[in-house]
């Protein structure tokens, strides 16, 4: 017991040593992704963009994909995830912000208020919570369209700018270097497959109600239900369609549609202190009282609402 205790503590110095690391690295990542993200906009638009037919479609589609990723990217980085200590935010006036339905409200959803607990990844850069997490898969969406879009419609072109066949011998008259092109293209292909099964895995997550976090607690409640010869159910889940309605805040009783197309800026449905459940659910059927997963060996760590037990979700 005393040995397996003193395992769990190593392992948990060598996170906060990690967080520590990964945080202080944290403007180099982006700087990174802001770089990678700009190479891959200019060969598409200097390279691909020209070759595509009916240009008068397919360039503003072009357009708005790139904006949409741009922009929340850049909310993603510049958007607070929300903390305890700070007043419920309220919708901008500026441009970017999305205009809402006169008189439409979430007033038929179930809300039961949250507990507040503490998150040690909060002050790693720049997290995911309540208030840009909606832009971090979003983006994570957009990402891998745009990506999935380059490989294919640059297939042509990687072959060649690799001299590849004899109808492929004409020079090349890009801007972009062809080695550049390359590099860009085979980067673009492996984004779309990993990127694209991360935003899977979210948009299952989010479709069952369920935070990354939760979805590793909820396999032990399970268990522990299981055992019991009862049934666990996640009183959050409140069907496919209307969680999905709620994280995006859109459909009847959210913002319109088109906010999803739109890169614009919304507040989510709740202030981070009470979250949707079943009607009749005040708690997690299957896990007794004292049966709840904490992290209550950590010391020192920072307030905050985390998501339906608080805001701050998932560190980037």
């Amino acid at each position: 017991m005393i040995c397996s205790r003193l395992v769990f503590k190593c392992f948990k110095s060598l996170e906060r040593a990690a967080d520590r690391i990964t945080g202080a690295a944290g403007p180099f990542f982006v700087t990174f992704a802001v770089v990678l993200i700009g190479m891959g906009t200019v060969c598409f638009f200097d390279v691909i963009m020209p070759s595509l037919s009916l240009p008068l479609l397919t360039f503003p589609v072009c357009v708005l994909i790139a904006l949409n990723l741009w922009m929340h990217y850049f909310y993603v980085i510049t958007v607070s995830p929300g903390f305890a200590d700070e007043p419920p935010t309220t919708a901008g006036r500026s441009m970017f912000w999305a205009r809402r339905r006169k008189g439409v409200t979430w007033e038929e959803v179930t809300m039961t208020r949250a507990a507040v607990t503490k998150c040690r990844k909060c002050g790693i850069n720049q997290c995911v919570g309540l208030h840009n997490e909606r832009h971090f898969v979003l983006f994570m969406a957009y990402l891998v369209l745009a990506c999935l879009s380059f490989s294919v419609a640059g297939f042509p072109h990687v072959w060649r700018a690799l001299g590849a066949g004899a109808m492929y011998d004409a020079p090349w008259p890009y801007h972009t270097p062809q080695i550049a092109f390359i590099m860009t293209y085979i980067l673009a292909a492996v984004m779309a497959l990993a990127v694209g099964i991360m935003c899977a895995f979210h948009l299952w997550g989010v479709a069952h109600g369920e935070t990354t976090v939760e979805g590793q607690d909820f396999e032990v409640y399970r268990r522990m239900a299981k055992s019991r010869g009862e049934t666990f159910v996640n009183s959050y889940d409140l069907g496919k369609r209307r969680n999905l309605e709620l994280f995006f805040n859109v459909g009847e009783n959210g913002y319109p549609l088109y906010t999803l197309l739109l890169p614009l800026r919304i507040n989510p449905y709740t202030d981070g202190r009470s979250w949707a459940r079943r009607d009749g659910y005040e708690r997690h059927r299957g896990v007794r009282v004292g049966e709840e997963l904490t992290d209550d060996d950590d010391d020192g760590f920072d307030e905050n609402v985390l998501p339906h037990d608080g805001v701050v979700q998932d560190g980037v």
